[in-house]
């Protein structure tokens, strides 16, 4: 898909994803309907037709040809061939174009294309994704569909017979009201501790009453897993969420509602519970159960106390007396890499154990393979396999040398611009049972761990630069002198979007405007009252960011809404959480003449800058 990849690479060098970038564009969408709500099956070696509906929920038509024609392509990953693949289908990975020459904003947009099906019998999953050509993935538009391959016609499996169960009493209240679940904004949702999450769902009426007033509540009983207070502020009382009260709804037709709530606050899996209730009266036996991942617990650990040994000398000209040494889990290793990693270092190098046992020296460009499994650490560095008990640690003699990950590549395994499989300083293979997963850490000082951050391009305006290098790296000391978010997996923060997004030394090879960001801001730190400040950041508002209490509960001083007038005249959209530092309003300021520390004491209300190490 040349296109799409020639507008990937574009939108990454200005620091913009794909997501961003079909919003920017006019793009969105929302499934609205599926052959078999998306289940279906089909014998072995026949074909069978099949139908995708979506919404065109965005400011702009969609069209079926065109320079940025919509059509879908295969994902996870991106780009398969799928063994489904159709002589019929546009391409090896494209099975079809939009139906309709034209969909206007609002209307409905339909792809049909047909399914191959192999001699292999079993259940299959395949995962497309709606693109606008030469543009992006429009958000909303990625789904699945599961096929059963069977050897033959099957006829339907017998009714058991079962003795019919004693007559209930009818409640005249509910009579008639019936309803089914068949569309929501996501199958799980990934989110912060706390994070506000916008959903929507689609529920068909299957009863007999026509609905007035629609409302989502919570029900009587809580799911015992939810473990949680969900109450956003834009509910209109402790228990209900959200009413619709437009027109109504008869039976057979379908209702969108939409709703917010607050994420749990606790790391981990969660399930919510919520009930659609119509005229006040809830509609039995139904509820509508939303999967949540929660990534990191509310940022309530803003209270959370200095861990022993973090603790900054107050005494002193500078807290610290050199950057501190970060710990970012930068890869979880598992069949990207075929569950193991191969590392070598450009300078003479020690394999370690975490214990500082010397288990082997290496010459510069010598490559050892490791892995973990059934409790030991195995590693081959040319003596054959070898064990260890404890976790490995690759470590260059040379201190902050480049190492690489020979068997990683971003290029390969996640269709990006660049390999991004470079980490100074030392890389260290460490499993966890908390999340019974294992991670290759890298452990590095902080200036470096900066330089190769990903969360703006080289051509930004330097001061901007500065502003987000300096927010990032309060973020990034905040975590370290709490270790309260990512301990139990023995490091800091994460590589990617859920903390900062990090790529490493080929970062900062291609970034020299970043790395002098880096250096002109060395040190320094977002205080208030004299004390470290989370510092939030994200994308862009829609005129204003968000107080904390908006999005999170409680109150935060420093972080009060504050008015964004560039992103009011592009007529953005809020994109992220909106609490903090507007990417797109502060390199505005930067644009306009405004110094790195005002763009700072702007967002970050009675802030001080404080430089924490020389």
């Amino acid at each position: 898909m040349v296109g799409m990849l020639a507008a990937f690479i574009i939108f990454s060098f200005l620091g913009i994803n794909q997501a961003q970038a079909a919003l920017l564009h006019g793009y969105e969408s929302v499934q609205t309907g599926a052959t078999g709500n998306g289940t279906i099956r089909v014998q072995a070696g026949q074909d069978i037709r099949f139908m995708v509906e979506f919404q065109n929920t965005g400011a702009k038509a969609w069209t079926r040809g065109g320079s940025e024609f919509v059509s879908i392509y295969t994902y996870e990953p991106k780009y398969r061939t799928s063994i489904f693949e159709d002589e019929s289908w546009y391409g090896s990975d494209q099975p079809a174009r939009l139906e309709e020459e034209r969909v206007a904003p609002g209307g409905k947009g339909h792809i049909y294309f047909t399914f191959d099906a192999p001699e292999k019998t079993g259940v299959y999953r395949e995962v497309f994704w709606l693109a606008a050509e030469n543009t992006a993935w429009i958000p909303g538009g990625q789904f699945a569909v599961v096929i059963e391959v069977v050897a033959e016609a099957e006829t339907p499996t017998p009714t058991a017979t079962v003795e019919p169960a004693p007559e209930a009493i009818a409640d005249p209240a509910t009579e008639g009201l019936s309803a089914m679940l068949l569309l929501r904004s996501a199958k799980t949702v990934t989110a912060r501790g706390g994070e506000a999450v916008s959903f929507r769902v689609g529920i068909k009426n299957t009863g007999t009453k026509t609905w007035g007033k629609r409302q989502i509540r919570l029900p009587d009983i809580s799911l015992a897993s939810s473990e949680a207070d969900t109450y956003h502020t834009s509910w209109s009382s402790a228990t209900q969420l959200a009413v619709n009260d437009n027109g109504t709804v008869a039976p057979g037709a379908l209702d969108f509602i939409d709703f917010t709530f607050s994420a749990p606050r606790t790391q981990g899996a969660h399930v919510v519970r919520y009930q659609l209730a119509v005229d006040d009266v809830k509609v039995p036996d139904f509820y509508i159960d939303i999967p949540v991942e929660v990534t990191s617990n509310a940022p309530e650990v803003i209270k959370a106390p200095t861990r022993p040994g973090a603790e900054p000398n107050v005494q002193a000209s500078y807290k610290y007396d050199a950057p501190l040494m970060l710990r970012v889990g930068v890869l979880i290793v598992d069949e990207e890499t075929d569950w193991e990693v191969d590392i070598s270092c450009a300078t003479d190098w020690e394999l370690r154990d975490i214990n500082n046992a010397l288990l082997g020296e290496l010459p510069a460009g010598k490559s050892v393979s490791a892995f973990y499994k059934n409790g030991r650490y195995h590693f081959d560095r040319g003596q054959g396999l070898e064990q260890s008990t404890y976790a490995l640690r690759f470590v260059p003699k040379v201190p902050n040398a480049v190492c690489t990950v020979e068997n990683f590549d971003r290029r390969v395994t996640r269709d990006y611009t660049h390999a991004d499989n470079t980490f100074r300083n030392v890389l260290e293979l460490h499993y966890n049972d908390y999340k019974d997963r294992t991670w290759l850490i890298n452990e590095l000082p902080m200036d470096y761990y900066l330089k190769g951050l990903g969360e703006t391009s080289n051509i930004s305006h330097l001061e901007y630069q500065k502003a987000l290098v300096t927010a990032a790296r309060t973020y990034a000391t905040y975590h370290w002198q709490r270790n309260t978010k990512r301990a139990k997996e023995f490091f800091h923060v994460t590589a990617y979007a859920d903390d900062q997004v990090y790529r490493g030394y080929g970062q900062e090879a291609r970034s020299p405007r970043i790395v002098q960001s880096v250096d002109e801001s060395r040190g320094q730190i977002v205080t208030y009252n004299g004390e470290l400040a989370l510092t939030p950041y994200f994308s862009r508002t829609d005129g204003r960011t968000r107080d904390w209490s908006e999005v999170w509960n409680g109150q935060v001083d420093w972080l009060k809404s504050v008015a964004c007038p560039c992103d009011k005249s592009k007529g953005y959209a809020l994109w992220g959480h909106g609490v903090g530092m507007s990417a797109t309003e502060a390199l505005c300021m930067a644009n306009n003449g405004d110094l790195y520390e005002d763009i700072l004491k702007y967002f970050y209300q009675g802030i001080e800058l404080e430089r924490y190490w020389k």
